[in-house]
């Protein structure tokens, strides 16, 4: 299935190993709040430690725009860290040159180094090989254990595999496992849910899934875009004009494949407090706009899922933020955990609902990447795993 050397296929003892994890974590006041994407990259971490291997860590926080802007500090991450590792934890307040040079030099097997913020450097994004070799050279081997951004060619995800050879750590390939199994060879009915604001994020997505799922259910300001494309008036809604004629053309294809509301709960206005209706889908009368799906809908997508044998979500149903529009994606969110199949949660939104729900252990596998699990649904590579050595 995973066809990428991982940290078991090498010996890692008294070696140096660089491993970009995800640590792009919310924080506030330098305190670290969700530490999701933090655990997701300890049993890597532990397993180099217990073989013996110094690790060396790096990651991107926030766009801080290639300036060292210290808001975006990994320093809070690093002492986060500390509270979760019996190992000694260092931090470099660089990422490359002599402060990150000095520090991995006096590393010893069975210590961590924090680097700073790799973002700090505009190379970064650019996949820019001076700057990919410098956090090469600080290394004897890499690993990727950043499913987050393994979608995206940069210095620390596919530029330092130029200079020294890398392999997938577990989170890594627990995400693709996941998500491949889920896409090309799922347990029937496969359900995916897609939901979100624009249907523009997702084209690819759409297409590919109505070519391997059973049905695809959609929610969200994505739907209001096909109402519109099927003639329907959507009043103050949010679509996307720009995408009618794909949703057209996803509708004429589609068959009886995808399914959207039936019914739609609509407000006067964007604000939990505003004067709100459920309605079956119809013309919305003016001043009114579509803020989450209806009751109807909830029913209909439950019953579908009830069923299914894998279910795949990506994007809320409404604008959950507000708990007068909240009912439908946290509805799903029951029926996906209430069903026997195997679940696959992906973008930030929908990872936020299950959790708030107090639902996320009752799923099968929550994904640390909304972007690069949008991609592989899409049936696209990612540079950042296509780079690592082939078994």
């Amino acid at each position: 299935m995973f066809n990428k050397k991982t940290i078991k296929d090498i010996d890692v003892k008294g070696k140096k190993v660089l491993v970009r994890v995800d640590f792009n974590v919310p924080i506030k006041n330098g305190v670290v709040g969700d530490d999701t994407r933090i655990r997701g990259a300890l049993p890597t971490i532990q397993y180099l430690l217990d073989q013996g291997a110094a690790v060396i860590l790096c990651s991107h926080l926030g766009r801080p725009k290639g300036t060292a802007d210290l808001s975006f500090s990994l320093k809070p991450v690093a002492e986060y860290l500390q509270k979760l590792v019996p190992n000694k934890v260092f931090f470099s307040p660089d990422c490359i040159n002599e402060p990150a040079e000095k520090a991995a030099a006096a590393l010893n097997p069975g210590e961590i180094l924090v680097l700073e913020n790799t973002r700090f450097y505009a190379g970064e994004e650019k996949n820019d090989m001076e700057l990919a070799q410098k956090l090469a050279n600080l290394a004897d081997l890499f690993v990727n254990d950043a499913f987050g951004t393994a979608h995206r060619a940069h210095a620390s995800t596919e530029g330092v595999t130029h200079f020294k050879p890398g392999v997938a750590g577990f989170l890594l390939e627990k995400e693709i496992q996941y998500l491949s199994s889920a896409i090309e060879n799922p347990k029937r009915p496969f359900i995916a849910i897609l939901g979100g604001a624009k249907i523009s994020d997702k084209i690819g997505v759409i297409k590919n899934l109505l070519n391997k799922a059973d049905k695809v259910l959609i929610g969200g300001g994505m739907a209001n875009t096909f109402f519109k494309a099927q003639g329907f008036e959507m009043a103050d809604s949010l679509v996307q004009d720009e995408a009618l004629e794909t949703a057209k053309e996803i509708l004429s294809s589609a068959s009886s494949k995808l399914v959207l509301p039936v019914d739609l709960v609509i407000a006067d206005a964007f604000d939990n407090n505003a004067a709100v209706k459920e309605i079956p889908v119809s013309n919305i009368p003016a001043g009114w706009r579509v803020l989450d799906i209806g009751p109807a809908t909830i029913s209909a997508y439950s019953k579908l899922v009830a069923d299914a044998g894998t279910v795949v979500w990506n994007g809320p149903m409404g604008v959950f933020e507000m708990a007068n529009f909240a009912k439908g994606t946290f509805g799903v969110a029951k029926a996906v955990a209430d069903s026997n199949a195997i679940s696959i949660i992906g973008g930030g939104d929908s990872v936020a609902a299950i959790q708030e729900s107090g639902l996320a252990d009752k799923v099968t596998h929550i994904s640390t990447g909304g972007g690069a699990s949008l991609e592989m649904l899409e049936g696209l590579i990612l540079p950042g795993v296509a780079a690592l050595e082939d078994k």
